[in-house]
């Protein structure tokens, strides 16, 4: 924002509905050069729509960038035989990483539009009514005629951890840097921007420089293979969530131990990251910052896991709500592991029942709180 722009915002911040010859006659510049500005304002997002509606007014809202898909989940009923046929239950839900992260968040009450590819096929039917029927906002679907919609499959041991995936998301490929340029409003006037890695290297390094600077953007990493992408283009986003596998080759080093992992945060925050959050599956997560604060997460011991696969969506869901909620890391960490916890005792990928009451009350019922390391 230029330093006229920001004498522009002052003013309609005291008075939305000045006119332009008000605003150029206090400015001390002509009619024609308030219009300029005006119209850069509004490209860039600050100024929704007619009368001066200054975004900054508006509730604080989600934009979620990345995949939506159909997940096909088997659970075996006995230990798992490779290259063998295993008896076990098969499940369908809507999923995808940012999908998921965005629904978990809508769930506990914050307003979510998703941005993402899917195909024109029965499958992306039914992605548009279950985010629809979550309240998530799917104007911004893109539509490619001719494809497939992005399909996951997951199989299971008896236990519920995952042994095997495979997925083909070429629609997401679709998602580009001019089809996000033309919502470039909605996007700059998001109080948050999640990304996952499983888009164009291109539109990733795209919503970082564009964004980063004035919206924090979230990214999980989603797998080994896809955190490759990410390795040194780490500027403009603010918040990473890999797990420690993902972390290692961002990082590129290898982490056993707590030292290890104090020098790859340090490592990864050098490269211009704001947060990390590294998910550490039943031992938890570590946080650190640019500030220097590291925590980490301990509570009562979890017995149970139903399904393993939604637990870090529910978690980054948890942190980025927190975030529009202006939680401190101290409260939002317990709060996203306790949202993780909840995804882990449900069948299905993404909890019915979370809710942010019923993630606090998890919260406080395992007696989840923050520890300085």
């Amino acid at each position: 924002m230029t330093e006229r722009e920001r004498q522009i915002m002052d003013l309609l911040r005291q008075d939305p509905m000045l006119p332009q010859g008000e605003l150029a006659r206090r400015l001390g510049i002509t009619r024609s050069s308030v219009g300029v500005h005006l119209a850069n304002l509004s490209k860039k997002g600050y100024i929704l729509g007619k009368g001066y509606v200054l975004a900054e007014g508006r509730e604080k809202y989600v934009v979620g960038i990345g995949a939506a898909n159909v997940d096909l989940m088997g659970r075996s009923r006995a230990p798992l035989v490779m290259e063998d046929s295993n008896p076990g239950f098969i499940s369908m839900s809507v999923g995808g990483v940012t999908h998921n992260i965005c629904e978990n968040a809508a769930r506990m009450g914050a307003p979510v539009k998703l941005i993402t590819a899917v195909g024109d096929d029965i499958y992306g039917d039914r992605i548009r009514r279950e985010c629809q029927a979550a309240g998530i906002d799917t104007s911004g679907f893109l539509v490619s005629e001719g494809d497939s919609s992005s399909i996951y499959l997951s199989l299971h041991g008896v236990e519920g951890d995952m042994a095997v995936a495979m997925s083909d998301m070429r629609v997401l490929q679709k998602l580009s840097v001019d089809f996000l340029g033309r919502r470039h409003v909605v996007i700059r006037g998001a109080g948050a921007i999640v990304m996952d890695a499983g888009l164009p290297e291109e539109v990733l390094e795209y919503v970082a420089a564009t964004y980063g600077g004035e919206v924090p953007v979230f990214v999980d990493p989603v797998s080994t293979a896809y955190a490759k992408k990410l390795r040194g283009r780490l500027r403009g986003i603010h918040t990473l969530k890999p797990n420690l596998m993902e972390a290692e080759i961002l990082a590129e080093m290898e982490i056993r131990t707590r030292e290890d992992l104090e020098e790859a945060a340090g490592k990864l925050l050098a490269q211009g990251l704001q947060r990390l959050v590294v998910s550490m599956g039943k031992r938890g997560c570590y946080y650190r910052d640019r500030e220097g604060l590291a925590l980490t997460v301990q509570g009562e011991p979890v017995e149970t896991v139903v399904n393993a696969t939604g637990a870090g969506d529910a978690f980054m869901g948890g942190l980025v709500y927190a975030y529009l909620r202006d939680m401190p890391p101290g409260e939002a960490l317990p709060f996203a592991t306790a949202a993780a916890r909840m995804a882990i005792a449900h069948q299905n990928t993404i909890n019915p029942n979370i809710s942010a009451e019923n993630v606090w009350e998890v919260a406080r019922r395992e007696r989840l709180a923050c520890r300085s390391c």
